[in-house]
């Protein structure tokens, strides 16, 4: 490493080690540190002990089991919700799947890895430490850990079911069984570190159905709104202690067409409007990825749907939905032609006052989530979209910035 470097390398540490102190001094831990009740909604807004407004400021980390698994991993996983806390951030969302594969934890239907439970058990138990809302989801749409692929072989290898599509997934009556012995499995699960169960368990902030469901079988939606007012069901059956969520990316659908003009030139089998109004669904949430849905438009342009798809969410959800909303993934990648450090934190800057300005005037939209929060020494997990906090200051710097504002409001 040349002299220049070096000396830049360590005023970058300087700057990280001053500004979690700075932070700290500041009270930047208030909105994490708050009230460890159940989140509920009332109205458009998530509350907590005493009825207390929650607002949400948080990080993506789908692989916090993979890692928590392997007990010389865990540490990665406790200097990441550490240094999440100092931020001010209060919830993760993360993963409570792996369907077969090298590192299951669902081996096959109904068989587990006691070690990979034991990973998300050590995850809801420092979550709870550094006062952290966790969001699990219960499947991936894609075949990442598995996802509905690995479900529709399951159904033909070991039921002997004649499928055709991953879309079998949601229609099914083996599949589905299933998906909701996994969920049983999960939320009645009791933590070998607390001894609390899942269901009891206040750390957990909601329940989510699926990763960025799609139906690329039936665009018109009718097959997932059937699912999602099933699964959502069942879920209450088993706990009725936690908000559930669908997981959706916002697609618009057939219950307000002249809203289709805002999806990004495509649909997927979702209808936004429709899938959030089944009563189960405690409130919405969009996901968010400008570089790749709108791909070679430029920045501006980009920004310009970054804004309309925002506001047409957040005014459906105060208006129509009457439930909260949440920005649950978005992020810039590094990867993507023309990506500066500064594009990304002007990109968080405006979600971060979309959400600010929404929670200060009473409305709808209660927080943000960007993909993906990673510590230092996790090269090999990176996907151009992940902020290291000790090697990024000035994003850092705006997530900090947010908690801040967004503590004023509780």
């Amino acid at each position: 490493m040349g002299k220049e470097r070096l000396i830049s390398s360590y005023l970058l540490v300087a700057i990280f080690v001053l500004g979690m102190a700075c932070f700290s001094q500041l009270g930047m831990c208030q909105l994490a540190g708050r009230g460890r009740g159940f989140a509920r909604t009332s109205g458009t807004r998530f509350v907590t002990d005493g009825n207390r407004p929650l607002f949400l400021n948080g990080f993506n980390a789908y692989w916090l089991m993979q890692f928590a698994s392997n007990p010389s991993e865990r540490m990665k996983v406790t200097s990441t919700l550490q240094q999440a806390s100092r931020y001010g951030m209060n919830v993760a969302r993360t993963w409570a799947f792996s369907d077969g594969g090298s590192t299951p934890l669902q081996i096959s239907p109904g068989s587990y890895n006691e070690d990979m439970f034991k990973g998300l058990d050590f995850v809801l138990s420092e979550a709870r430490k550094y006062g952290v809302y966790v969001i699990l989801s219960f499947v991936n749409n894609y075949n990442d850990y598995g996802g509905k692929n690995q479900y529709v072989q399951w159904g033909r290898q070991h039921g002997g079911q004649n499928l055709n599509s991953d879309d079998d997934f949601y229609s099914n009556s083996m599949v589905k069984d299933y998906y909701k012995n996994h969920i049983k499995a999960v939320v009645t699960r009791i933590n070998t570190i607390t001894g609390v169960a899942y269901k009891d368990d206040p750390t957990i902030f909601a329940w989510e159905l699926m990763n960025e469901p799609r139906c690329q079988s039936d665009l018109s939606g009718k097959i997932l709104q059937v699912w999602i007012k099933e699964m959502a069901g069942h879920v209450k059956t088993l706990d009725r202690n936690h908000l559930v969520e669908i997981g959706l990316e916002g697609f618009y659908g057939e219950t307000m067409p002249e809203r289709k003009g805002f999806n990004p030139g495509y649909q997927v089998g979702t209808d936004f409007i429709a899938n959030n109004q089944i009563p189960e669904i405690d409130f919405a949430t969009i996901h968010l990825y400008p570089d790749q849905w709108v791909s070679g438009s430029s920045e501006e342009a980009q920004m310009t749907f970054v804004d309309r798809w925002v506001q047409s969410h957040i005014q459906d959800s105060n208006s129509v939905l009457r439930k909260p909303i949440v920005i649950a993934e978005f992020g810039k990648s590094s990867r993507s032609s023309g990506y500066t450090v500064e594009k990304r934190d002007a990109y968080f800057g405006m979600l971060y006052n979309a959400i600010y300005t929404s929670a200060k005037n009473g409305g709808a939209c209660n927080g943000g989530i960007f993909w993906q929060l990673m510590t230092q020494g996790m090269d090999n997990m990176k996907d151009g979209y992940e902020v290291v906090l000790a090697e990024s200051p000035t994003t850092a710097g705006v997530i900090g910035q947010q908690s801040r504002k967004l503590s004023t409001l509780t």
